[in-house]
Order: C-alpha cells, then sequence, then structure tokens
C-alpha cells in the first residue's frame, strides 16, 4: 500500500557517516528501489508501471537520456530511473486544499524534499497580485491571464520561454514555433547550464554538437576514458555498458576528484553472479584536482604526437585542419606544470598514455565534472584533440561521448530549442509556416536571470523543470524572479520554483510520461532522443493523475491561441487534436526526420544521422575536423582556501530530491554536509563531524555564504571539497561561467570555511 506523504520536513541537522562504498547496484539497489516503488504507487501499480519503462511499447524514462539496446531486459531501468517513474506515478495529490491549507510562507521555509513528496498537482493554480497563497483557476482564464501579460509588454523579447530536457519533441518544437510567431529567440533551456560547453566544443571542432558513439560502440571500444562524470549515481544504466565492454577486453580509465563507487565496482542486479560478485571496471584511477583536465589532456597529446607512429598520419591529412598550431602549443607543454594542475603522478599519467597507444579503439565519456568550469570549451576541445590524433572519430568502437542528463534534452535542442538558431533552420521554418522569425539572438539561462534582475525581462514561462533550483546565484536569482510580473510553471509536481514567483503566478499541471494521452484523434504517443541519437516513441500506460490536466503540446496549442489568437495561420488545434500532424511538420523542417511518423512507429524507433561518425565528413567552416590550441588554464586557489564542486547525492536526480541519502558515499539522513580531504581539514583546522559555513569568494567581493554545513572528511583530491546542489548553488556567482558557452561554473568555487 502506498504511503501518505511527510506531514512535517525531516531533521537533517546531524547526518550520519560511514566510509564511502565500495561497489554500486547488488541487492541493496534492488531493496531500495522497491521500497521507494511501494511507498508511492502500491504493489500492484508497481508492477504495471516499471515493466513498461524503456520498453519498445511503454514509456520512456523521465530520468536520464541514457540509450537502451535494441534486446530489452524485462526490468530496463536503474535505480534512479525506478525512483524517477514512482514519484511521477505516484498516488499522492496536490490539491487545492492543499494550496489552501499551506500559504505561499510556508511554501518557501519549506525544503525541496517535502515539496516534492506531496504528490502530483492536479489542478491549475494562480496566484494573484497581492494574494497569500494560491487558488483554483480554470484553464481558459489561466491562458487568458498570460495573453493579458504577454500583451502588455513592451516587446516580445520581454518575455523568457525556458524548457526543461523532460519535454517532448513534439512540445519543444510546438513551443518554440509559438515563441518565435510571437517574436523572439528567447529560449533558455536546462542544457544551458549542463552541456552547452560541450556542443560549443563539438560544433566547433567536428561540426556537430552530439556525440559521435552508440551503443554498441561502447560494447567494442577497447579503451573507454569516463572523465568527470559519476554513472553509478547520474546514469547507471550506463554500468551494464561498460560491464559489457570489460567483458570484451576494454581497459577503463576513470579520472575524477571524488572515487565513486560505481566506477570501482558494478554489481549488476540483473544477473546472479553480478550481485554476488560483480565486475571491478576501473583499470586506473586518475584522482584530478579539480578543473586540471585540460592540462592533463594537452600533456598527453604532447606525448602522443612524440612517440613515433602514435598519430594516424592519414587520418589527419585527410580529414583534419590546425594540426601544426596545436604541435607547437603541445611542444610547449611543461611536466612540473602539469603536475601542479592535476595534483597526479607522473607515472600515473604514463600509465594513461601506455593505454592509450595500446588502443586501437577509444571513446571518452564525460558529464558536467568537464562542462562547469570556465574553461570547459577548451578542455572538451583538447579532448577531441586527443581522439583526431589517434583517428579516433568515424570509425566502430570509438568516438566522443558527452553523457546527456534529463531523457530528451538533446532532443529539444534538435526540434529548436536554442537562443542562438541556425538560419537555415529558422529559414526552413519560416517556409513550412509562412512566418517571419527573428533573427536576433536570445538569451540563455544566465542572461535570462539578468534580464530579469535589469528589468528588461517581465514574464518567464517555463515549460517543466525547477528554474530557481537549478540556476546559479540564489540570492540574485530569487529576487530577479520576484521583480516579474508573472511567472508560468507547466509542472507536474511541487518543486521550489512554485515558491519564488512573480507578482502572479501560475502552476499549470501537465500529464507525465507515464500517463495515458488521449486527445481528439485518439489516443497519442510523443518521442524523445536519447543521448546517442536514437530517436523513440513513449507512450504511457497509466490513467492521468487528474481529469484536470492537460498535455504539454495541448498546453502549447491553447497558449498559442490565446496569445495569437486569429493572426496565426498555424493549425494549433489540429496539433492538439493530433501528434502525428506535429510530427509531419517536424518532418518538413529538421534534417533527418523525413517520413518521421512511420519511422517513429517501428519499434525501437530510428537513428538520426551524423556526418563525423557515418561519413567522416566534418561540416565546420574548414570542411574538416578542427585541431585546436587554446592556451592551458587551471583554477589559481589562494591559500587557505579549497575549490568546491556542486554535485548530487544518489538521492537525487538534478534538483528533484528521492530522499536524504547518498548511499555510495557513506551519508545518511541529511544533505548539508562538505566533503573535505582529511589533509586539507588538518591545514585548515576543519574537525570532523563539527558545523561550518561555507563562504564563496568571487571577484566581485559580493559575500556568499551556506551555512550550517557538517564537515565530512573524505577522500577527495587534495585541495578540493564537494557539496550538493541546489544548496549551495548560492555559492555560484551568476557571472561566474564558462567561456564560449556561458554555462554557470558550478564546479569550481573559491571557498572559505568559517565557524557556525
Amino acid at each position: 500500500m502506498a504511503t501518505k506523504p511527510p506531514a512535517g520536513d525531516p531533521a537533517q541537522d546531524a547526518p550520519r557517516i560511514a566510509p564511502p562504498g565500495r561497489a554500486a547496484a547488488g541487492l541493496p539497489a534492488i531493496g531500495h528501489t522497491l521500497r521507494i516503488a511501494q511507498q508511492q504507487m502500491g504493489l500492484a501499480r508497481t508492477a504495471r508501471t516499471l515493466l513498461k519503462v524503456n520498453q519498445k511499447d511503454g514509456f520512456d524514462c523521465p530520468g536520464c537520456a541514457w540509450p537502451e539496446g535494441d534486446k530489452r531486459h524485462t526490468a530496463e531501468f536503474c535505480e534512479n530511473g525506478a525512483k524517477a517513474v514512482a514519484e511521477e506515478a505516484t498516488l499522492r495529490r496536490v490539491t487545492p486544499e492543499f494550496f489552501a491549507a499551506h500559504p505561499l510562507a510556508d511554501l518557501e521555509r519549506r525544503s525541496g524534499y517535502w515539496l516534492g513528496q506531496q504528490g502530483r498537482i492536479s489542478e491549475p493554480m494562480l496566484l494573484p497580485e497581492g494574494g497569500d497563497r494560491y487558488e483554483p483557476v480554470t484553464w481558459e482564464r489561466a491562458f487568458a491571464i498570460i495573453a493579458e501579460e504577454l500583451a502588455a509588454l513592451g516587446s516580445p523579447d520581454e518575455a523568457l520561454f525556458y524548457t526543461s530536457g523532460r519535454t517532448s519533441n513534439e512540445a519543444a518544437f510546438l513551443f518554440q514555433l509559438f515563441a518565435r510567431e510571437f517574436g523572439t529567440n528567447n529560449l533558455p533551456d536546462c542544457s544551458n547550464m549542463c552541456h552547452e560547453s560541450s556542443g560549443s566544443a563539438l560544433n566547433e571542432t567536428i561540426g556537430i554538437g552530439k556525440g559521435s558513439v552508440s551503443l554498441e560502440d561502447l560494447h567494442q571500444a577497447e579503451l573507454i576514458i569516463v572523465a568527470g562524470q559519476n554513472p553509478g549515481t547520474n546514469h547507471p544504466r550506463m554500468l551494464s555498458a561498460l560491464e559489457r565492454a570489460k567483458s570484451a577486453g576494454a581497459k577503463i580509465i576513470s579520472v575524477n576528484p571524488l572515487p565513486e563507487a560505481g566506477m570501482e565496482r558494478f554489481k549488476n542486479p540483473q544477473t546472479p553472479l553480478g550481485m554476488l560478485r560483480g565486475t571491478a571496471l576501473n583499470d586506473l584511477f586518475l584522482q584530478i584536482r579539480i578543473g586540471g583536465d585540460q592540462a592533463l589532456f594537452r600533456l598527453l597529446n604532447k606525448l602522443v604526437i612524440e612517440t613515433d607512429g602514435a598519430t594516424d598520419e592519414e587520418f589527419i591529412r585527410e580529414h583534419t585542419h590546425g594540426y601544426e598550431d596545436l604541435a607547437a602549443a603541445a611542444a610547449q607543454t611543461d611536466w612540473d606544470e602539469t603536475l601542479t594542475a592535476t595534483g597526479l603522478t607522473r607515472p600515473e599519467i604514463e600509465s594513461a598514455l601506455a593505454m592509450i597507444l595500446a588502443s586501437k579503439r577509444t571513446i571518452v565519456c564525460w558529464a558536467m565534472g568537464l562542462t562547469q568550469h570556465k574553461h570547459s570549451v577548451a578542455t572538451i576541445r583538447e579532448v577531441v584533440n586527443l581522439l583526431l590524433l589517434r583517428g579516433d572519430i568515424g570509425r566502430p568502437g570509438a568516438g566522443v561521448c558527452p553523457v546527456r542528463g534529463h531523457s530528451n534534452v538533446q532532443g529539444d535542442r534538435t526540434m529548436g530549442i536554442f537562443e542562438r538558431p541556425a538560419p537555415a533552420f529558422l529559414d526552413a521554418l519560416d517556409r513550412e509556416f509562412g512566418i517571419t522569425s527573428p533573427r536576433r539572438h536570445g538569451f540563455d539561462v544566465v542572461r535570462s536571470i539578468e534580464a530579469l534582475r535589469d528589468g528588461e525581462a517581465k514574464v518567464l514561462f517555463a515549460m517543466g523543470g525547477n528554474f530557481v533550483g537549478a540556476t546559479p546565484d540564489t540570492a540574485v536569482t530569487e529576487a530577479a524572479i520576484r521583480r516579474a510580473s508573472l511567472t508560468v510553471h507547466v509542472s507536474t509536481k511541487l518543486n521550489r520554483s512554485h515558491a519564488v514567483t512573480g507578482r502572479r503566478a501560475l502552476i499549470l499541471p501537465t500529464l507525465g510520461r507515464t500517463d495515458k494521452d488521449v486527445q481528439g484523434a485518439g489516443r497519442q504517443f510523443v518521442t524523445v532522443e536519447d543521448s546517442m541519437g536514437m530517436v523513440h516513441a513513449s507512450r504511457g500506460n497509466l490513467a492521468p493523475a487528474s481529469p484536470h490536466l492537460l498535455s504539454e503540446p495541448a498546453i502549447v496549442a491553447r497558449l498559442a491561441r490565446a496569445v495569437l489568437g486569429a493572426s496565426s495561420a498555424t493549425p494549433w488545434e489540429e496539433f492538439e487534436r493530433d501528434y502525428g500532424t506535429i510530427r509531419d511538420r517536424i518532418s518538413r523542417v529538421v534534417p533527418g526526420f523525413e517520413d518521421f511518423n512511420a519511422r517513429a512507429a517501428r519499434p525501437g524507433g530510428f537513428r538520426l544521422p551524423h556526418a563525423p561518425r557515418d561519413e567522416r565528413r566534418f561540416p565546420t567552416k574548414t570542411g574538416k575536423a578542427n585541431f585546436t590550441a587554446a592556451p592551458v588554464e587551471y583554477p589559481r586557489v589562494p591559500a587557505g582556501r579549497l575549490l568546491l564542486q556542486t554535485l548530487r547525492s544518489h538521492d537525487q536526480y538534478n534538483t528533484t530530491i528521492y530522499g536524504l541519502d547518498d548511499r555510495y558515499r557513506g551519508i545518511t539522513g541529511g544533505r548539508r554536509v562538505v566533503m573535505v580531504n582529511p589533509l586539507d581539514a588538518a591545514e585548515l583546522g576543519l574537525v570532523d563531524g563539527a558545523y561550518t559555513d561555507i563562504v564563496g569568494e568571487w571577484k566581485d567581493g559580493v559575500e556568499r555564504r551556506a551555512p550550517g554545513f557538517r564537515i565530512v572528511h573524505y577522500p577527495t583530491a587534495r585541495g578540493c571539497a564537494a557539496a550538493y546542489y541546489p544548496e549551495t548553488n548560492v555559492l555560484v556567482p551568476l557571472d561566474s561561467t564558462a567561456d564560449t558557452s556561458n554555462t554557470p561554473a558550478s564546479k569550481s568555487v573559491v571557498v572559505r570555511f568559517e565557524p557556525a
């Protein structure tokens, strides 16, 4: 039987600490999965729901974007995916009576965990100007309010249309179409805060901002380098792919400031032997200092160039540009400076080099540990340099693998959710719909916050996500949001963004991935794109959480009709009635989606074209893959300070908090902890178990403080510390961002510690 939500926030002032785990998954993962699912759904609903996750006739997991193979397990989900499904398919409900009992001031003081545990939002809600709590509102009135606010703007560019990575291809395409018909390219999205650096680097170097490998490539690789990523928590099903690669003889190098249980040993819950013994994954663990990755890869590239026969000369000659510039820059690389930047030893780097030279098929995977620094784009370009030197792009078992987070974040970008769209995309959109899209670039996430802060933007419409909880510089962001005239959130559940609002606020409840979607033309399906460019259908199997919910495509279609009215010739009503008509239009606008409806109906879907992978053709400005030679950077930290990275716990997905434990790191019953190397702690007088305020330091001189964190002595890299977000987002300055991509530098925060 499902349980009721917590009545009050659980105490988090005394977390319990044990030694970090040495293995991921196994029996504990099964037990935890079943316990969470039973609490949210009950036993019968758990079985009916989880057996449809990631199946060809089921729904795509609302968690991460890791792909599925052609052959599916009966249980094709991981622990964190099951948590995501359980929270969406929960039997708990947030009704108008809940909002009547909980004024905005009460919601604002609650934790993200408590808010999320209350259940599915059942009706549209309005916070009126001057009101102290949300009240029910009809859908018609909600859309009329949005239309009133948008009509009152001085310019369409005073509106911001944010997209979460959960949004389907169909809804995302309609959302960007509406925004551009309305007259703006202000389409910030969650990718601005995560893999924007990857897209920026890959577009310049190989001509497409996506990974170049498939799941089959991982299985065939001889060497897999996993840099700045924790698959055991963030992409657990990736461990199965690494296990299969190991069984075929692959070697694995992990590059990370923290040891992670999932990379040490994977206990595959799909097999009895896997659960009992597991598979050791790491062959080499490089415990790098935060931000030292560019220096590491530059030195490796120097050593590859200097080794006779180590470069693929034919590939370099036929398919690349800029080799001489890289070779000249690499020749200047200094061993001592690299050891300082990385915290590694010479034998460790030489061991990595030997494994690279022994491999004929190498894949480099990465995530936020590489993308959220000032020099992230240059770092990822340096990763690409290594693969180009070895000819490891455009052949089986080799390539670049940025591991995306939310389940359709890549698809949303493919559908046109981007503040800086390509002219060719806008030209195709205009031809198809007879509109004139704006060409002026819009605001990304950081610029959107600045625009709200400075009065340049007045309306924020968020298609999913938790904008307030996910963004940096919490005090600045929340103050900026409160300056808005209207904030609108399309949501399934409560989060911090519903408690920090503009003068008026709307919550528009929507169907989730697990819900059946029935429209005028009958039962509908939507599509998503995974991290490796596979597009496939998703069909929910549960009755909607409330009869008052609308699907995301329906919300956008009705919004467009209310705002644009008779001035729009776009058939919004038909799009709501039959999603196949949306896919027909996508097929004529977005390359690679030809015959979309027929291909999406095939079990397993279809793979999008990728010129570097498929043809060794690189659609860059030079027509070739580009070597780059940026100056090497790494963070310099003053004496008495540490470099903090923000990260997830194991009971967390993005800003959704499933529980208060981080099982693999040995932390139970609390999230306000800061992990510090014992040697650094001794030098700084930080006693294990004591409480401290973490104070960020930035060039603007503003004090940013995260109070009351328990110190945990932990085997992180020297000079480095780690703590969970969103609690530590307050420490990340709004203008501390990556060059080129403007991604918040949440992995490079200089901090000091003061007694709590």
